[in-house]
């Protein structure tokens, strides 16, 4: 069983930055992959950032030079680093992890971009 828990959400407006933070139950170096995902409204969740078996972060091509995927393992910790927002980044956005090959999923936090 593994748990995940997102904070960091909010209003911004466009231009301006937010850093979402997600805690984990347990270490995250025993994940196989972690990932964040958004869902904005009417719409399938997409993958933004993905680190696949430790190594470098990948992105989508709409986020790359605007957000930046954080690890710290000493304190179980993952963050998404966003930069430059838009209001077409307004979603909801989750934490994710796969361990032995079962995804788990965090609750979600609110994302709004709007004057």
């Amino acid at each position: 069983q593994v748990q995940l828990v997102e904070s960091g959400g909010g209003l911004v407006q466009p231009g301006g930055s937010l850093r979402l933070s997600c805690a984990a139950s347990r270490s995250i170096s025993s994940f196989n992959d972690m990932d964040w995902y958004r869902q904005a409204p009417g719409k399938k969740r997409e993958s933004v950032a993905s680190i696949v078996g430790g190594g470098s972060a990948v992105y989508v091509d709409s986020v790359k030079g605007r957000f930046t995927f954080i690890r710290d393992n000493a304190k179980n910790m993952m963050y998404l680093q966003m930069n430059s927002l838009k209001p077409e980044d307004t979603a909801v956005y989750y934490c994710t992890a796969n361990l032995n090959g079962i995804t788990y999923w965090g609750q979600g936090t609110q994302v709004t971009v709007s004057s």
